[in-house]
């Protein structure tokens, strides 16, 4: 390709930024560069994608335009950075080989789910892909969970082990094959294999099937409990429909009432199961295939241990071949429409994904394995999304989400590190404007989760050259995440107050730095005072807030078990209520031992034992545990989601929280109520409009007070659709802008993201 005689050839140096590796951006440029007719030569380097291209001025105008206004599926371009060379001459356009001479740079892409026409050729008998688990292609497949490092070249991934054949490589070589340099390109005859094996690794017999996905559909359609290899980690999967497997799983798994995940072969047989609005089919369809939470329908076929007392169902599509394959197979054989498809782990413990770890941990749990040899550089785990408000909402990030980047809306002056919290623990790296929030780790106070969140810190500063300077955690004393923040020598420690954190999370993610009055409502932070806060009116912004207001305070009877026993909370807050230590409600009959409820009625004033707390979250645990509906739990906000459950049957009672968020006139009358025979929905549905109303009083008290017309409402408790809806639009009928988190969790897993957004604020 040179210029056409008599037209004047100018070369340009095009440097593209953004999501642009592990997409199949080369050969798009490839293919682009051949049909404006230029020379010149693309390759991946450690920023992105550097282009030198040649020929007339207009065809050069062209191609930059195309470059993001025709980019592929999974691209992202940020920005073309042009610079004008001297015309060189010479003939064709080549595709080169990585640069590798500086600190990567490079934005790497999440994994993506399997392509339409990656599935045609899965389902395609006359395709030497045919059944083949692990087909992908330049625009879908594995990405972060196969990245040891940048530029995405096959011998930076955990394919390098697998030598391409000759069929393979021509199709990597060939710019006209969507497989064009598509680094995890393979084929049954030089790529992994899956096997069916025992929890020692020996393969079983197949009894007929054609292969071990087959096999591993029977058996699941048998009842058996099989862990099964994904991108990200193992799952343990099992008929949703069948009790007895599905209650098994939960035994073996000591996994008591936490609802488990649905998987359906498509959006139609996920209606049968939940409500879908345009945006939740939008996300379950979506390149992430996330885990989405949506209402589930009366009979709904699913046993009852699935999701008990849940008002929701969480659902997701297949979205790998492998996955896809075991659907279809399920539906050959007249199997389940849908299976549960639940961590690869022991309660709380972090998700396998190593072989040998997860036949180790999962022997006890898994009747069948299905595995496969393609090596998991990053175990994640499926990421966790509802819309709510016409919004999408992250409850879980990781699979599909992750690693893609944050802007930070003020810029960091020096490479950071934050730390986040100690449960649902995140991380974050950021230099300059850019900041990585890490997958989900899980809860730090387990070995294994310590460990992977070592290992997640180095892999993510090794794959985005953030060496940090300063390193931000919280202010509690005993999170793991703050010792291990203490503990790294040579830099600054930044200590963030938890709830300012959230707060800053949730304006840093919308691109602002305030100043914004919050609503902070969790379970458990460190405050400034040394007393366990969680029910927080700040103002302020990024650099700095001020508690304007909060929770009435109360005593946790025991400390960390009064979160295990919600009763414990009931009993705190009916004797603060009341004036006086109050006997167990006759209501709850002998659900209650009047003993130890008088013992802990009667240690709730010492503060050795019974720190003060004024948690929203566990406010909620006093009212479901009030209501009968939890009195021990079993996991995390097990009160307020049967809660939130009851008050979506109910005609909510006119409750009041007293001047100063004070629930102690709202606990008096449902006490009241309760004993007089008023149903559990309809006192639900009273405590939620009560605390929404209070909620947003409050705040819109606060936002007049500092002529302020921005208000953010994040915290774990506004994982509630209930509360966070009515207070919302409590706020909005006052005039005044509402912001929920969105891209990350308003749980703990933004936490991360708040520190490095203050960090960086105080750091100019």
């Amino acid at each position: 390709m040179t210029a056409a005689a008599g037209v004047t050839a100018a070369r340009v140096r095009l440097r593209v930024e953004g999501t642009v590796q592990g997409v199949g951006f080369r050969p798009f440029v490839y293919r682009l560069a051949h049909e404006e007719g230029l020379a010149g030569h693309v390759r991946n380097d450690e920023r992105g994608v550097l282009i030198e291209v040649e020929g007339p001025a207009d065809a050069l105008d062209r191609f930059a335009a195309r470059l993001a206004a025709d980019a592929p599926p999974l691209a992202v371009v940020q920005r073309v950075l042009r610079e004008p060379l001297a015309a060189e001459g010479g003939d064709g356009f080549r595709i080169l080989e990585s640069a590798r001479t500086g600190a990567p740079d490079a934005l790497v892409t999440p994994d993506s789910a399997a392509c339409a026409e990656c599935l045609a050729e899965l389902r395609d008998p006359a395709d030497r892909r045919y059944r083949y688990p692990f087909t992908n292609c330049t625009n879908c497949g594995p990405r972060f969970t196969i990245v040891r490092g940048v530029p995405y070249d096959r011998a930076l991934t955990t394919m390098a082990g697998f030598a391409m054949c000759a069929d393979c490589r021509r199709e990597y070589d060939d710019p006209a094959d969507r497989r064009f340099h598509a680094q995890p390109n393979a084929c049954p005859a030089c790529g992994p294999r899956a096997r069916l094996v025992d929890a020692c690794g020996r393969d079983l017999p197949l009894d007929g099937a054609p292969d071990a996905v087959a096999a591993a559909a029977a058996a699941i359609t048998a009842g058996r409990i099989v862990a099964v290899k994904g991108i990200g980690g193992y799952h343990l999967a099992c008929a949703a429909a069948d009790e007895d497997a599905v209650r098994a799983l939960r035994a073996r798994k000591h996994r008591e009432h936490k609802p488990f995940a649905l998987m359906v072969a498509g959006v139609d047989a996920a209606r049968r199961l939940v409500s879908l609005g345009p945006r939740e089919q939008r996300l379950l369809e979506s390149a992430a295939r996330p885990i989405v939470l949506a209402r589930r329908l009366d009979g709904a076929a699913v046993a009852g241990a699935v999701a008990p007392h849940a008002p929701e169902l969480g659902v997701l599509l297949a979205y790998t071949p492998l996955h896809h394959l075991l659907m279809d197979d399920l539906a050959a054989a007249g199997g389940p429409e849908a299976i549960v498809l639940t961590s690869g782990n022991a309660s709380d413990e972090p998700i396998a994904y190593r072989d040998e770890d997860a036949l180790a941990r999962l022997a006890g749990i898994a009747d069948r394995f299905l595995v496969h040899d393609r090596p998991i550089q990053s175990r994640t785990d499926d990421s966790v999304v509802r819309a709510v408000r016409g919004r999408d909402a992250v409850l879980r990030r990781s699979r599909g989400y992750v690693p893609s980047h944050l802007e930070l809306p003020v810029p960091a002056a020096r490479p950071l590190l934050a730390c986040g919290a100690e449960q649902k623990s995140t991380f974050c790296v950021a230099r300059g404007g850019r900041a990585w929030v890490g997958h989900h780790i899980g809860d730090l106070e387990h070995a294994a989760a310590l460990a992977a969140y070592r290992e997640g810190v180095a892999h993510f500063e090794r794959l985005f050259a953030v060496r940090p300077q300063a390193v931000a955690h919280d202010l509690h004393p005993g999170y793991l995440s703050t010792a291990y923040a203490l503990e790294r020598d040579g830099v600054e420690t930044v200590g963030v107050q938890h709830h300012h954190a959230h707060l800053a999370a949730c304006l840093a993610e919308h691109g602002l730095t305030g100043p914004a009055v919050g609503a902070i409502f969790d379970g458990t932070g460190y405050g400034t005072d040394g007393t366990v806060w969680g029910g927080e009116l700040l103002a302020g912004d990024l650099r700095g807030c001020e508690r304007a207001g909060w929770l009435r305070p109360v005593r946790m009877p025991g400390g960390a078990a009064a979160i295990r026993q919600p009763w414990r909370m009931a009993a705190a807050w009916l004797a603060d209520a009341f004036g006086e230590p109050q006997p167990p409600p006759a209501w709850l009959g002998a659900a209650v031992d009047a003993r130890r409820w008088a013992a802990v009625a009667g240690i709730g004033a010492s503060a050795e034992v019974s720190p003060l707390t004024s948690s929203v979250g566990r406010l909620f645990d006093a009212v479901g545990a009030l209501c009968g509906l939890c009195l021990e739990a079993t996991y995390e906000g097990e009160a307020a989601v049967e809660l939130e459950a009851a008050a979506t049957a109910g005609t909510a009672r006119a409750y009041e929280l007293g001047p100063g968020l004070d629930p102690r006139p709202a606990l008096r009358a449902i006490a009241a109520d309760l004993a007089a025979g008023v149903s559990v929905p309809d006192v639900a549905a009273g405590f939620h409009a009560c605390l929404a109303s209070a909620t947003a009083s409050a705040c819109e008290a606060e936002a007049a007070r500092r002529s302020i017309d921005l208000v953010v409402l994040s915290g774990g408790v506004f994982q509630n659709r209930l509360l966070l809806e009515a207070t919302a639009a409590a706020l909005a009928r006052a005039g005044l802008r509402v912001l929920v988190p969105e891209r990350l969790p308003p749980n703990d897993g933004g936490i991360s993201f708040g520190q490095a957004a203050i960090a960086a604020a105080h750091s100019g």
